[in-house]
């Protein structure tokens, strides 16, 4: 970061990315900073502007897509 500039300025602008799910009812009420893992797309924890009729999770990790690779590899050759 450079001096005289703020943090949001070195964020990526492509960070945010708005993932539509469907999730169990049983996370609803759940407390900020639950975490859980949605199939296939990743690990969440519960964000602290979530409430019971808009849930907001946001994504801690990715989950590794080995099999496109091998997919991929095997398509080419």
């Amino acid at each position: 970061m450079q001096e005289g500039q703020d943090y949001i300025s070195n964020l990526n602008p492509n960070s945010l990315e708005v993932v539509p799910c469907y999730v169990e009812p049983s996370v609803i009420g759940a407390p900020v900073g639950a975490c859980y893992q949605f199939e296939r797309l990743g690990y969440f924890c519960v964000d602290r502007d979530s409430t019971p009729e808009r849930l907001c999770f946001n994504r801690t990790a990715t989950l590794r897509d080995s099999w496109s690779k091998i997919e991929k590899g095997m398509q080419k050759g």
